[in-house]
């Protein structure tokens, strides 16, 4: 509670997150949550004492709770006054936080089986890189999330709880995102409801922004745009955007692509403004998860390049594509492959349609040997009804549609 600095209203809207995904309504405020700290509700109801336990990893009884004296089992006048306290402590946040102690057996997991399963998440993270979402990688990732579930059911800390829920969340957002790439997007949602849940019960808001970045990109494949700038703001306000801007930069850079594709081109360059700011604020050799490890400058100017276009300024587009691809790395092979589209598109837009289609030809030379994942053949769908809007009678527009049905019916 101490690292997540949870408020009395931070507490009770973690209580009905759980509620609400348990399928009941979300009815806990934070004078509820005032009244469990001064005692005046001895025994919450069930509902919300199931909630709380699963907030805090532990009994009811342990968190300084007392049954109606017709259902005490048992008795202990002198031990329930001290766990109430060290609850009062913890959620009330008037002194240091009380961290509770393990109860029972020896704990069977620890720190190296949260390491173990943190390495597998960089090996799927690494694999996303250079070949994007597929079915795979997607069973994969749903794997090690029932893998660190399944641990919560051994002897565990408190703290290595929460961390296990953190894995869990990881994997399932990773799963969420192979399914994104792979324009799945009724299997993407599902997972992100999943993912959103257990990101809440790990307290971890790194792990709550990356699933809220992920539905606006999600609500931008279905068309849904004032969704996606919704999404995007909700990643904003993350504890985490305040402790680091790299991650309030990401935060903005998708709230501006939002924006450009409702037509709002000041609030896109707003956007735009604010995230190229927080990025030059941050710390760049800052410790952070694997899947971050594909933003920052180079991709920030990758996506400047898809507002510009969408905000019609095409030559700012390719100039911006340009730069991105002289400094996205080679291991982001899927990324280089979506910029290159993209640059490809600033060069239609422009009518230089000879250049245009032999951009987009490198697409397929960079994915070379993996098929094309679901966003990526999209966008070249997207590309190629431009092409023949534009030249339809052109060999070249002819010449490339031939290609792309080539590399497509390979893959």
């Amino acid at each position: 509670m101490q690292e997540s600095g949870l408020t009395q209203t931070e507490l009770a809207d973690k209580v009905n997150t759980h509620l609400v995904c348990a399928g009941h309504e979300g009815t806990v405020s934070d004078r509820t949550v005032r009244n469990w700290l001064t005692g005046k509700t001895r025994w919450p109801h069930s509902r919300q004492r199931e909630a709380l336990e699963a907030v805090f990893g532990c009994t009811a009884g342990e968190l300084g709770f007392s049954p109606p004296a017709r259902r005490r089992h048992t008795s202990n006048s002198v031990e329930d006054p001290v766990r109430r306290r060290n609850f009062l402590t913890v959620a009330g946040g008037t002194t240091a936080a009380v961290a509770f102690p393990f109860v029972g057996a020896p704990p069977k997991v620890g720190t190296s089986d949260v390491l173990r399963l943190r390495s597998g998440l960089d090996a799927l993270t690494a694999l996303d890189d250079t070949r994007g979402g597929h079915e795979e990688l997607e069973r994969a990732a749903l794997a090690g999330a029932a893998e660190a579930l399944e641990k919560q059911k051994l002897g565990a800390t408190q703290r290595i709880r929460l961390r296990l829920f953190s894995v869990a969340a990881d994997y399932t957002a990773t799963a969420a995102w192979s399914a994104i790439d792979a324009r799945r997007p009724d299997r993407a949602y599902a997972l992100l409801g999943k993912a959103l849940y257990l990101a809440g019960m790990a307290q971890d808001s790194v792990a709550e922004l990356r699933v809220w970045n992920s539905y606006a990109m999600l609500a931008h494949q279905r068309g849904e745009h004032t969704e996606a700038v919704d999404s995007a703001q909700a990643a904003q306000t993350m504890v985490i955007t305040r402790r680091d801007p790299f991650f309030a930069s990401l935060a903005h850079a998708r709230t501006a692509i939002g924006h450009s594709n409702l037509g709002d081109r000041q609030a896109a360059i707003r956007s735009l403004g604010h995230a190229q700011e927080a990025l030059g604020k941050a710390e760049q050799d800052r410790p952070r998860p694997s899947w971050t490890a594909f933003y920052g400058l180079a991709e920030l100017t990758a996506m400047t390049a898809i507002v510009r276009d969408r905000i019609g300024d095409h030559s700012g587009a390719e100039a911006a594509s340009h730069m991105a691809l002289r400094s996205i790395p080679e291991q982001f092979r899927r990324n280089r492959a979506l910029a290159t589209a993209r640059l490809a598109l600033a060069q239609l837009h422009q009518q230089d349609v000879d250049e245009a289609c032999a951009t987009a030809s490198g697409v397929f030379e960079l994915m070379e040997g993996s098929p094309l994942p679901g966003r990526m053949r999209s966008l070249l769908g997207d590309y190629y009804r431009d092409l023949i809007t534009l030249a339809p009678d052109a060999a070249v527009a002819r010449e490339w549609g031939d290609r792309c049905r080539a590399e497509w019916s390979r893959a």
